[in-house]
């Protein structure tokens, strides 16, 4: 009986085992069906969003295409009436130019006048000289230069002429600098809006082609500058300008177009162009590159022209652009052991960084936001303790020439050679030819001879908000050919303010005058 019980118990606890084996399967078998159709579902849920997207799109296609299609109808009924417009307009700028060149040469000719002669008469050549020769009145020249341009035949043929005449030039290597300043104002008024993002105007193809040949020209004239330093911010913009206005972007490597913004980042243009260049995503990988490479000021600027301030906040970046400077300043004086020299050059670098600074706030209007008071007051103390210097250097090197005149003159009997007493010659009715060497030449001046301009290794030049970063928080707008650029490409135009240089002693020496002359 004992057996037979547990042979029982046995076996009621395998039927048991088995019923539960058999509940783990159905629970797994349940939970696998409950996830298969979790995920037959999604997968029904997303084939269903991916057909209505595809229907929306291909309903905005469907619209688009008619749209495109009663445009195109537009555009070809027009071309009659465009035409005739356009041969009317043509046939009477015409004559209009002939007219020009039959009228009788004025001496007292209006700048507009001329202006509007020049272009009418599709004249590079001419036009660049006239423009060079006006160079003081380039405010004037400029804003009269965008209202004569439409007097020309022609516009983008003449604009094409002139560089062409700039190109030859920089061949020959004559009048470069002059003729880049001259072309880059004609190249500006023919696309005066495309460092703002706007579209450029369409053109011929024919013309396109050509620009496209000269700016492959240009491109092989600029590389081969590239290698002595000779290519300039200016001229950089003006060929960025010129690629923008005729569409000539896919024609050059990006990587070519991203090295020339990078390398003249400190034209505040620069950050313009950049911003039409259809950079993309990878303006924000520029900005970061700027930021790295200490250029925040650059970056603020680029940040603004893209609409990228929210990834880069303009006062974070001056911010840590002034905490950089001040560091910087304080390496050179370190390195310098404190030397006047070290001094001189900290106290500068410092200045160009606080007026680079004082000068992007006001730019971008951020006042609020980044408190000015103690960079001006820091300013304005550098700025006096620079001018004390410089007056006090001033003094030393006056007192220093007097000292050596009366040294020189003290050598000789206590006066100067330019007070010595001259002998009386004695009188001959008839010239003799008896003494065989002639006197010794008349000693100059002391005086004459250390007064000529004295320049001090101290001395510096700091050219706006430009010096600061690079070689630049450099500009042009006479680097660029364009209003305002310097070829310093240092930030000058569009309201940047120039600090010339330094010089102790900028008067030319006076002519010296024999006391002997007859």
């Amino acid at each position: 009986m004992a057996t037979e019980s547990v042979l029982s118990r046995d076996r009621v606890q395998k039927l048991f085992d088995d019923l539960e084996a058999q509940k783990n399967i159905l629970s797994n078998c349940t939970q696998l069906f409950t996830t298969l159709s979790n995920r037959f579902s999604s997968l029904q849920d997303t084939v269903t969003q991916k057909s209505q997207l595809i229907e929306s799109k291909f309903q905005a296609l469907e619209s688009h295409y008619r749209e495109t299609l009663e445009s195109l109808d537009h555009r070809e009924n027009s071309i009659p009436e465009s035409e005739s417009a356009a041969a009317a307009r043509i046939e009477e700028q015409t004559e209009v130019a002939l007219a020009e060149f039959e009228k009788p040469v004025s001496g007292n000719v209006e700048l507009s006048e001329t202006l509007k002669s020049l272009f009418r008469k599709m004249d590079a050549s001419a036009l660049l000289s006239f423009i060079i020769s006006k160079r003081k009145e380039s405010a004037s020249l400029r804003a009269e230069i965008l209202q004569a341009i439409a007097e020309a035949v022609d516009p983008p043929r003449l604009v094409l002429d002139a560089l062409e005449e700039f190109l030859n030039s920089k061949s020959a290597k004559a009048g470069v600098t002059d003729k880049r300043w001259a072309c880059g104002i004609v190249i500006q008024s023919l696309f005066p809006e495309t460092s703002s993002g706007r579209k450029p105007p369409e053109f011929s193809r024919s013309i396109v082609d050509r620009a496209a040949r000269l700016a492959e020209l240009w491109k092989g004239q600029m590389d081969s500058d590239s290698e002595s330093g000779a290519v300039g911010a200016a001229e950089a913009v003006m060929f960025l300008q010129m690629v923008l206005g005729f569409r000539l972007r896919e024609r050059f490597a990006e990587e070519y177009i991203r090295n020339l913004v990078m390398e003249f980042a400190s034209r505040r243009d620069m950050a313009k162009l950049a911003a039409s260049l259809e950079f993309g995503e990878k303006l924000g990988d520029i900005i970061d590159e700027l930021v790295k490479n200490g250029k925040e000021i650059e970056a603020v600027y680029f940040a603004s022209e893209s609409g990228l301030t929210e990834r880069f906040p303009p006062v974070n970046l001056l911010k840590s652009y002034l905490r950089n400077s001040k560091k910087n300043a304080t390496t050179i004086l370190k390195n310098g052991n404190n030397s006047q020299a070290a001094t001189d050059e900290s106290s500068t670098m410092e200045l160009n960084s606080i007026k680079a600074i004082i000068k992007c706030v006001e730019d971008h209007k951020l006042e609020l936001d980044f408190n000015l008071d103690s960079l001006r007051k820091r300013a304005t103390h550098l700025e006096k303790t620079k001018a004390e210097r410089k007056k006090s250097l001033a003094s030393s090197s006056k007192a220093k020439k007097q000292k050596r005149a009366h040294e020189t003159g003290g050598a000789r009997g206590g006066y100067s050679s330019s007070f010595r007493p001259a002998k009386v010659a004695k009188f001959h009715a008839h010239p003799s030819f008896s003494r065989k060497n002639p006197g010794p030449p008349p000693q100059r001046s002391p005086v004459v001879r250390f007064s000529g301009p004295f320049h001090y290794p101290g001395q510096t030049i700091y050219d706006g908000p430009a010096a600061i970063t690079q070689q630049h928080y450099s500009i042009p707008m006479d680097n660029v050919g364009s209003a305002g650029y310097r070829p310093g490409g240092s930030y000058a135009g569009h309201g940047a303010t120039e600090y010339g240089l330094y010089d102790y002693g900028n008067a030319a020496p006076p002519t010296y005058q024999p006391p002997f002359a007859k």
